[in-house]
Formats: structure tokens, sequence, C-alpha cells
């Protein structure tokens, strides 16, 4: 067998995707897959009714060619690519889903929006969407690992940019293309990915996110009718990955293809917030035990440089919120809870937080690993309290039950007026491997369009 490095990165993804078969992917993965799906399919129904989704919404409507995908929670029905996108902005647009701890890719926005549209349009069964979407997801973190850590350090939103490969991929596999065209559309997306890290507390980071579910469907759909891609699109010395900045490490990329799965290691958010803040605020909470709020003069917050760059910021609106240290310290310390109502604007508003938050520091502590937070307070009366998370709650270490997934799932149909239908939603979910006809369940999501 050639050595990983020797063929280029888009024909060995391209052969790996086009050449799996369904009863190879060990039952854990395919488990993982439902879980994904439901975690992803109830941050997106939670936030229906957002502006940033109404908006987006609407100007995917007027250049819709034909109403034939589902919008989740919402009434309009627009076309694959309209749909992807307004699906994908909605299903990261709280920072509630899930998580590649290493690249810190979020793998199911991205990818699994164009395949749901594709099983509307087409008609695919159950097992054929899980095992597009297992596809996609493991591309798309794989050539995250290539160039981790510094294409995100220097500013590549990398759940965008690496999601649209995984997106491509997925889709291909739905249109049943073969190892070359696959390729050729992995190539095609190379020439489509884009997302900032500036943008991150605002709404233009998931307009990345929704042009990555779009244009990687874009890509397969054109490599079906014959489009090219250059083979080395993706690690070439013009190509996407040394244009980003990177030299790419294609050992990450295809060594152990269908061994070793990186979507294994994909975990699930507690808390609607930037993941590097759930340590953060997993020690806050452990102290709130121990100390009232009102008694706090002084909150140290301290983590590795990431947490720092991602959440040493000032806080002036929601969506700022979610990716900050001094609010998530701030609000898990007065309220005792780190839901989506400690993240929205009456939270940003609240004295009692607000004035917590002007008494946090956040400082460095090289010897704290990625996800690690040491969280200390200095009381009134001269008393001081210290907490260490290493593992945050949904990290790989202490990961979410499905049970814990199912009570999310719950609480975010719940949030959208949709709690009744929650429950059976979820056995269909759960169900998905044996389901024949998967676009009932997407159909189901929707809502009635206006009398």
């Amino acid at each position: 067998m050639a050595p990983p490095e020797s063929v280029p990165a888009a024909a060995a993804l391209g052969a790996f995707v086009a050449g799996s078969r369904w009863d190879a992917i060990p039952p854990a993965l395919r488990h993982e897959a439902k879980r994904s799906l439901l975690n992803f399919l109830g941050c997106a129904l939670g936030v229906s009714s957002d502006p940033a989704v109404a908006a987006a919404a609407r100007v995917m409507a007027r250049f819709s060619g034909g109403g034939r995908a589902t919008v989740l929670g919402r009434p309009e029905r627009l076309d694959e690519m309209g749909a992807s996108f307004v699906n994908a902005l909605a299903g990261n647009l709280l920072d509630y889903d899930d998580t590649h701890l290493e690249t810190v890719i979020h793998p199911t926005a991205p990818v699994a929006p164009p395949l749901l549209a594709l099983v509307e349009a087409n008609g695919h069964t159950g097992a054929e969407l899980l095992h597009a979407f297992v596809l996609g997801a493991e591309v798309e973190c794989r050539i995250g690992c290539a160039v981790s850590p510094g294409h995100y350090d220097r500013g590549w939103h990398i759940t965008s940019t690496a999601g649209v490969f995984g997106a491509a991929a997925g889709c291909a596999r739905l249109l049943g293309l073969g190892a070359v065209r696959t390729a050729h559309a992995l190539g095609i997306a190379a020439s489509q990915s884009a997302g900032l890290v500036e943008n991150l507390s605002t709404a233009a980071k998931n307009v990345g996110m929704g042009n990555a579910a779009r244009n990687g469907l874009l890509a397969a759909l054109l490599a079906r009718e014959g489009y090219t891609a250059a083979p080395a699109a993706i690690e070439g010395p013009l190509g996407w990955a040394r244009a980003m900045g990177d030299v790419p490490n294609q050992e990450r990329i295809a060594g152990g293809l269908g061994r070793s799965w990186e979507f294994a290691r994909n975990t699930y958010k507690p808390y609607p917030a930037g993941i590097v803040f759930h340590a953060v605020i997993d020690a806050c909470l452990e102290l709130r035990t121990k100390v009232a709020s009102q008694n706090i003069v002084e909150v140290s917050v301290e983590g590795d440089q990431l947490l720092l760059d991602r959440g040493n910021r000032p806080v002036r609106t929601a969506r700022d919120c979610r990716v900050s240290i001094h609010h998530a310290a701030a609000a898990a310390l007065v309220r005792g809870a780190a839901g989506v109502e400690e993240f929205s604007a009456s939270a940003l508003n609240d004295p009692t937080i607000a004035a917590l938050r002007e008494k946090v520091r956040a400082g460095l502590d090289e010897s704290l690993p990625r996800g690690a937070a040491r969280v200390s307070l200095r009381c009134a009366d001269g008393r001081e309290f210290a907490a260490l998370v290493t593992q945050a709650r949904g990290s790989a270490g202490r990961p979410l039950a499905d049970s814990e997934l199912d009570t999310k799932f719950r609480e975010n149909c719940a949030s959208a007026g949709r709690g009744t239908e929650a429950g059976r939603w979820q056995e269909a979910i759960w169900g998905l491997e044996a389901e024949a006809d998967p676009a009932r369940l997407l159909r189901s999501m929707g809502r009635p369009a206006p009398a």
C-alpha cells in the first residue's frame, strides 16, 4: 500500500468515500451518527424563530428554485441549496452544537443539512443518510486535523473551511459518485472554502457555516456533471492548505482510513457557549455551592492561550456572551445555571451579572491543557476559594449520555414551541438506521405555511 503522502489527498479520500460499506462501519460509530443528528436537529429547531434564521430564510426564498426541502422549524420550503444554507446557519447559531475537540470543528452543522435536503429531494433510506453523514464528518475532521492548530490560529474558522469538504464528501456519497468524481468534488470544494474567526461573535460567522453546507453540495453536483479539479487542490504547492498558511500533515488525512475514526471523538455541549468556556462554567457552578455571588469581590480565571484568545473580550451584545470568559463565569456564579437563558439578552442586561462580569480577570497558565480552567474567588471577608476543571462536562473524558442528549433535545424543541412533538421525533431519530423514508421525519419538522 502506498504511503499517504504519495497519493493526492482528494484521491485517497475519494476512494475511501466511494468504496465504504455500511456493514463495515462500527456499531458505535453508527450510534454516534444518530447522537450527532439528534443534537443538531434540536439545536436548529430551538432557534428557528431567531431573527438571524428568519432573515436568512427570507433571503434564500427569493432565489430558491423550488420548495423541495424543509427549513427546520419554519414554514418555508426551499431548494436544496437554500435549505442547506439556512439549516446549517441555524444549527450552529447558539454555539450549542457538537465539537471535535482537537480541531474545535463542529462536525454536524456543515455536513448534515445538504444530506437532509438530498434525502427529501431524491429519496434515500435512513441507513444511507447515516452512512453518508459518517463519511462526510470523517473527511471534514481529518482535513481539519491535517492543518491544526495553525489554520485556526491564523484566523480561519475551521468549521466553515473544513466543513465544505465534509459536505462535499457526504453529498458525493448520497449522489452515488465514484472515487474519481468524489475526488473532483473535494477539489472543487477547496476553491469554495472560507470563514473567519474574527466574526465569531456575530451572525456573519454563521454565514460561513451556511456557505460550507451549500458549497459542498454545489461541489458534488458539479462533479456529477463532469467538472474536474486539480489532483492536489487540497495539499498542493498552491492548494488549499498552503494558500491558507499550512503545510498539511497528509498522514492525518489518509492514514488508517476506514480503520481509525476521527469522528468517533465527537463531543456534545451541555452549555450554549464556546467549548473552551465549559471548564470555566463547570468550575463556577462548583464554586457557587460554596460562595454566594454577592460576597465575591474578585474572580480570577486561568487557562491556556486559546481560552484567552477566544474569550478575553468586552461584552456588548448577547452574541458576545457566548464567547466571553467574563460572562460565562459571572452568569454561572450568579444564576447557578448555564442554559440558553443565561446567554441571552436578558442575562446580558442583568445588573447583577453585569456587575460581577466587571470583577472577572483572565490570565494565562501555560501548564493547563486545552479545555481546562482554574477559577479562584476572593470574598469580601477575605476568604478564598478555587476550583480546577481539567475535563469539562461533555468532553471526551466526561461525555454526555444518550439520556442527557434526549433532555437537551426536548428542551430545544420546547423553546421552539414544539415540545409535544419531541418524543416521537426522538424515537424516529434513534430508529433512523431501519427507516425506509426519513423524509417523512424531516417534513414533520417544518411548519405549515400561513393560510
